[in-house]
């Protein structure tokens, strides 16, 4: 089954409601009439009603029936201040609070934090930092999870694998190693992955000694004890991870038999040249980046986006809110 056809059918008739603060965007109003139209997911658009109307006039499409919240008459307001102030401990006074709502991530954040929403999609029209920074002060990360990441799920035909921290994170120790492994473990899940764990290096199973390999190594032992369930193993070069000849060869008492199907980066560095190098040389579709370790979903988009990316991010949001 199609990967996006079968994160339909999971969402299907949940009345799962995600967010979209760039409400003026077409891609994103394009998108979010598609999601109504078809009744998959129920899209809130933040902005002034009557402008969004002519601008989906203008563009051929109509938001009738598509919920539309101004945080500059939102009747809840008052409430919203409160709690975000209550939520910032201290950092921020009422009247700092009103000034932060009144942008659209924030306020749309806020939604999600008060489960007037199940999700967030931003980003078409703004910054990495402008979407996950609110939603880190804000929804903040699961418990024993310190720092979100970014996961893509590469896809040929009938097969897929998560690609792990490839988005946020510039370095990672080995608790942060750990933390990846952990949550892109409920990643695979959600996308019908049997997660298969390899933490990568240069290195595959002590046949180099630094203290990079060491990490990975020690990133394993960590994430074991966060997760006793985990099927991970590492350190791995991405051959012996992958290929079973070479993991008989390479580490033939390990658990992972050259059949991983979640693999986790040492470095942002590795983890982006390795997700694109898939995707140009090995033609592979990469979708996402998705954020991870989260309290509730907040995606972010590529400013260079189409519609279709907003659609199919847009689903993958809805599908992490059932987790």
């Amino acid at each position: 089954m199609d990967l996006f056809t079968s994160i339909k059918e999971k969402v299907n008739g949940k009345n799962l409601r995600i967010v979209f603060p760039e409400g003026y965007d077409e891609r994103i109003l394009k998108a979010a009439t598609r999601l109504a139209s078809e009744h998959v997911l129920e899209p809130v658009l933040i902005g002034n009603r009557a402008e969004l109307e002519q601008k989906a006039k203008d563009l051929g499409v109509s938001i009738e029936g598509i919920e539309v919240l101004n945080p500059h008459t939102y009747p809840e307001m008052e409430k919203m201040v409160t709690e975000f102030v209550e939520r910032r401990k201290g950092k921020a006074t009422e009247e700092q609070a009103r000034e932060f709502l009144k942008d659209e991530n924030y306020f749309g954040t806020m939604l999600v934090y008060l489960k007037k929403a199940d999700g967030l999609v931003s980003g078409a029209a703004h910054s990495t930092a402008d979407t996950v920074r609110p939603a880190l002060q804000i929804i903040k990360t699961k418990p024993g999870i310190k720092r979100t990441s970014g996961a893509f799920i590469m896809v040929r035909g009938d097969e897929k694998y998560v690609f792990a921290d490839c988005a946020i994170n510039i370095t990672l120790d080995a608790q942060g190693m750990a933390e990846v492994a952990v949550v892109s473990e409920q990643t695979a899940k959600m996308f019908d992955i049997d997660p298969k764990i390899a933490m990568l290096s240069f290195s595959t199973k002590g046949s180099a000694k630094s203290e990079e390999t060491e990490k990975v190594a020690e990133a394993v032992k960590l994430a074991k004890e966060m997760n006793p369930e985990l099927i991970i193993d590492g350190e791995f070069q991405f051959d012996a991870a992958f290929v079973p000849a070479v993991a008989e060869k390479k580490a033939p008492g390990s658990i992972i038999k050259g059949d991983a199907t979640v693999f986790i980066f040492p470095s942002l560095e590795a983890g982006n040249i390795g997700y694109k190098i898939a995707q140009r040389l090995g033609n592979f579709e990469a979708v996402g980046p998705i954020l991870q370790g989260l309290n509730a979903p907040v995606n972010d988009l590529s400013r260079g986006c189409n519609e279709e990316d907003v659609y199919k991010l847009a689903l993958i949001t809805a599908a992490q809110a059932l987790q």
